[in-house]
């Protein structure tokens, strides 16, 4: 077993030894750092190698959401953790429910602060873990595992590729044993790491680049921004009500008394505000034509403005 073992991680470029770095410990600082900033720089790279895989993800998530299912991230160590780290900025980055973008980590909410011995390697921990969320096959379910081969997300992926569900598999590893469990494989191949094995770096950073771009992308398609706002921004905290304003003042031109006044009135909802303001019509028409428009704030004007 250990033998099996060895022989898998030795294959992943992952846990390749970086030619690069094989002097780094005899370095100065600013030397590590540079080495570390050369390294890093070639992450965008490879992730731009995969987009047409990225556009994949997003239009599965996109048909999970308007058929009122769910994106799922599944994860251990490093890959849950920036799974948890992308999907808890959905609710107040679009305004959307918390259970809407939802990131599972091998070991549970203890997991997230520590790591959980053995947590990762239980296949069987990865298809409970879905199921005590009610999985259905409307739900886009998203494996995460920089080397690969993590038990527990195969097993999660092998469960909700049995109920029908859309899986997707996130590694760093172009021969990665998830992608044999995903409808569509995402491997950025992102090459041995400064130190090696210690995927936190490259790897977790195309991993974050990618999570970033499914759900940015997918809320563009929702109909969450205008131009390259983020209307759907909930003000839950002085800053994003600062940040609520500007967006309002950035796409009407208003001064900030009257970008106040309008949210006030339309209860710090920065896309109805706009629509008000640039369409003239009262709240409740606001809402109607921007419900016409299924939340897509350009069209919801373009319906009003072709109407006249």
């Amino acid at each position: 077993m250990k033998n099996i073992l060895l022989d898998e991680l030795g294959s992943l470029s992952s846990e390749a030894r970086n030619p690069d770095s094989l002097d780094i410990d005899l370095l100065p600082v600013h030397e590590i750092l540079e080495k570390i900033n050369k390294a890093d720089a070639t992450v965008p790279v490879a992730v731009h190698e995969v987009l047409p895989a990225v556009a994949r993800a997003v239009d599965a998530a996109v048909q999970s959401f308007q058929d009122g299912g769910r994106l799922i991230y599944l994860g251990a160590g490093t890959s849950g953790r920036i799974g948890l780290l992308d999907a808890v900025e959905c609710p107040p980055t679009y305004g959307v429910p918390e259970n809407m973008v939802i990131p599972l980590i091998a070991g549970g909410e203890a997991a997230v602060h520590r790591a959980i011995e053995g947590a990762e390697d239980d296949p069987e921990r990865g298809e409970a873990d879905l199921k005590a969320l009610q999985l259905t096959d409307k739900d886009t379910v998203v494996g995460i595992a920089a080397s690969g081969r993590t038990p527990y997300v195969i097993g999660g992926l092998k469960y909700a590729r049995r109920i029908g569900c859309t899986t997707v598999a996130l590694a760093c590893n172009r021969h990665a044993a998830i992608a044999d469990e995903a409808d569509i494989a995402i491997l950025p191949e992102v090459g041995p790491e400064i130190l090696t094995g210690s995927t936190r770096m490259k790897a977790g950073t195309a991993q974050k680049l990618v999570l970033n771009m499914i759900t940015t992308a997918s809320m563009i398609r929702l109909g969450k921004s205008f131009y390259n706002l983020m209307v759907d921004v909930k003000a839950t905290n002085r800053k994003l009500v600062g940040r609520t304003r500007r967006i309002v003042m950035e796409a009407t031109g208003v001064a900030y008394e009257e970008a106040d006044r309008v949210l006030d009135d339309c209860d710090q909802n920065a896309k109805l505000a706009i629509m008000v303001i640039l369409s003239g019509l009262d709240r409740p028409a606001a809402e109607k034509a921007l419900g016409d428009a299924n939340g897509f704030l350009r069209r919801a004007l373009q319906n009003v403005q072709s109407s006249r």
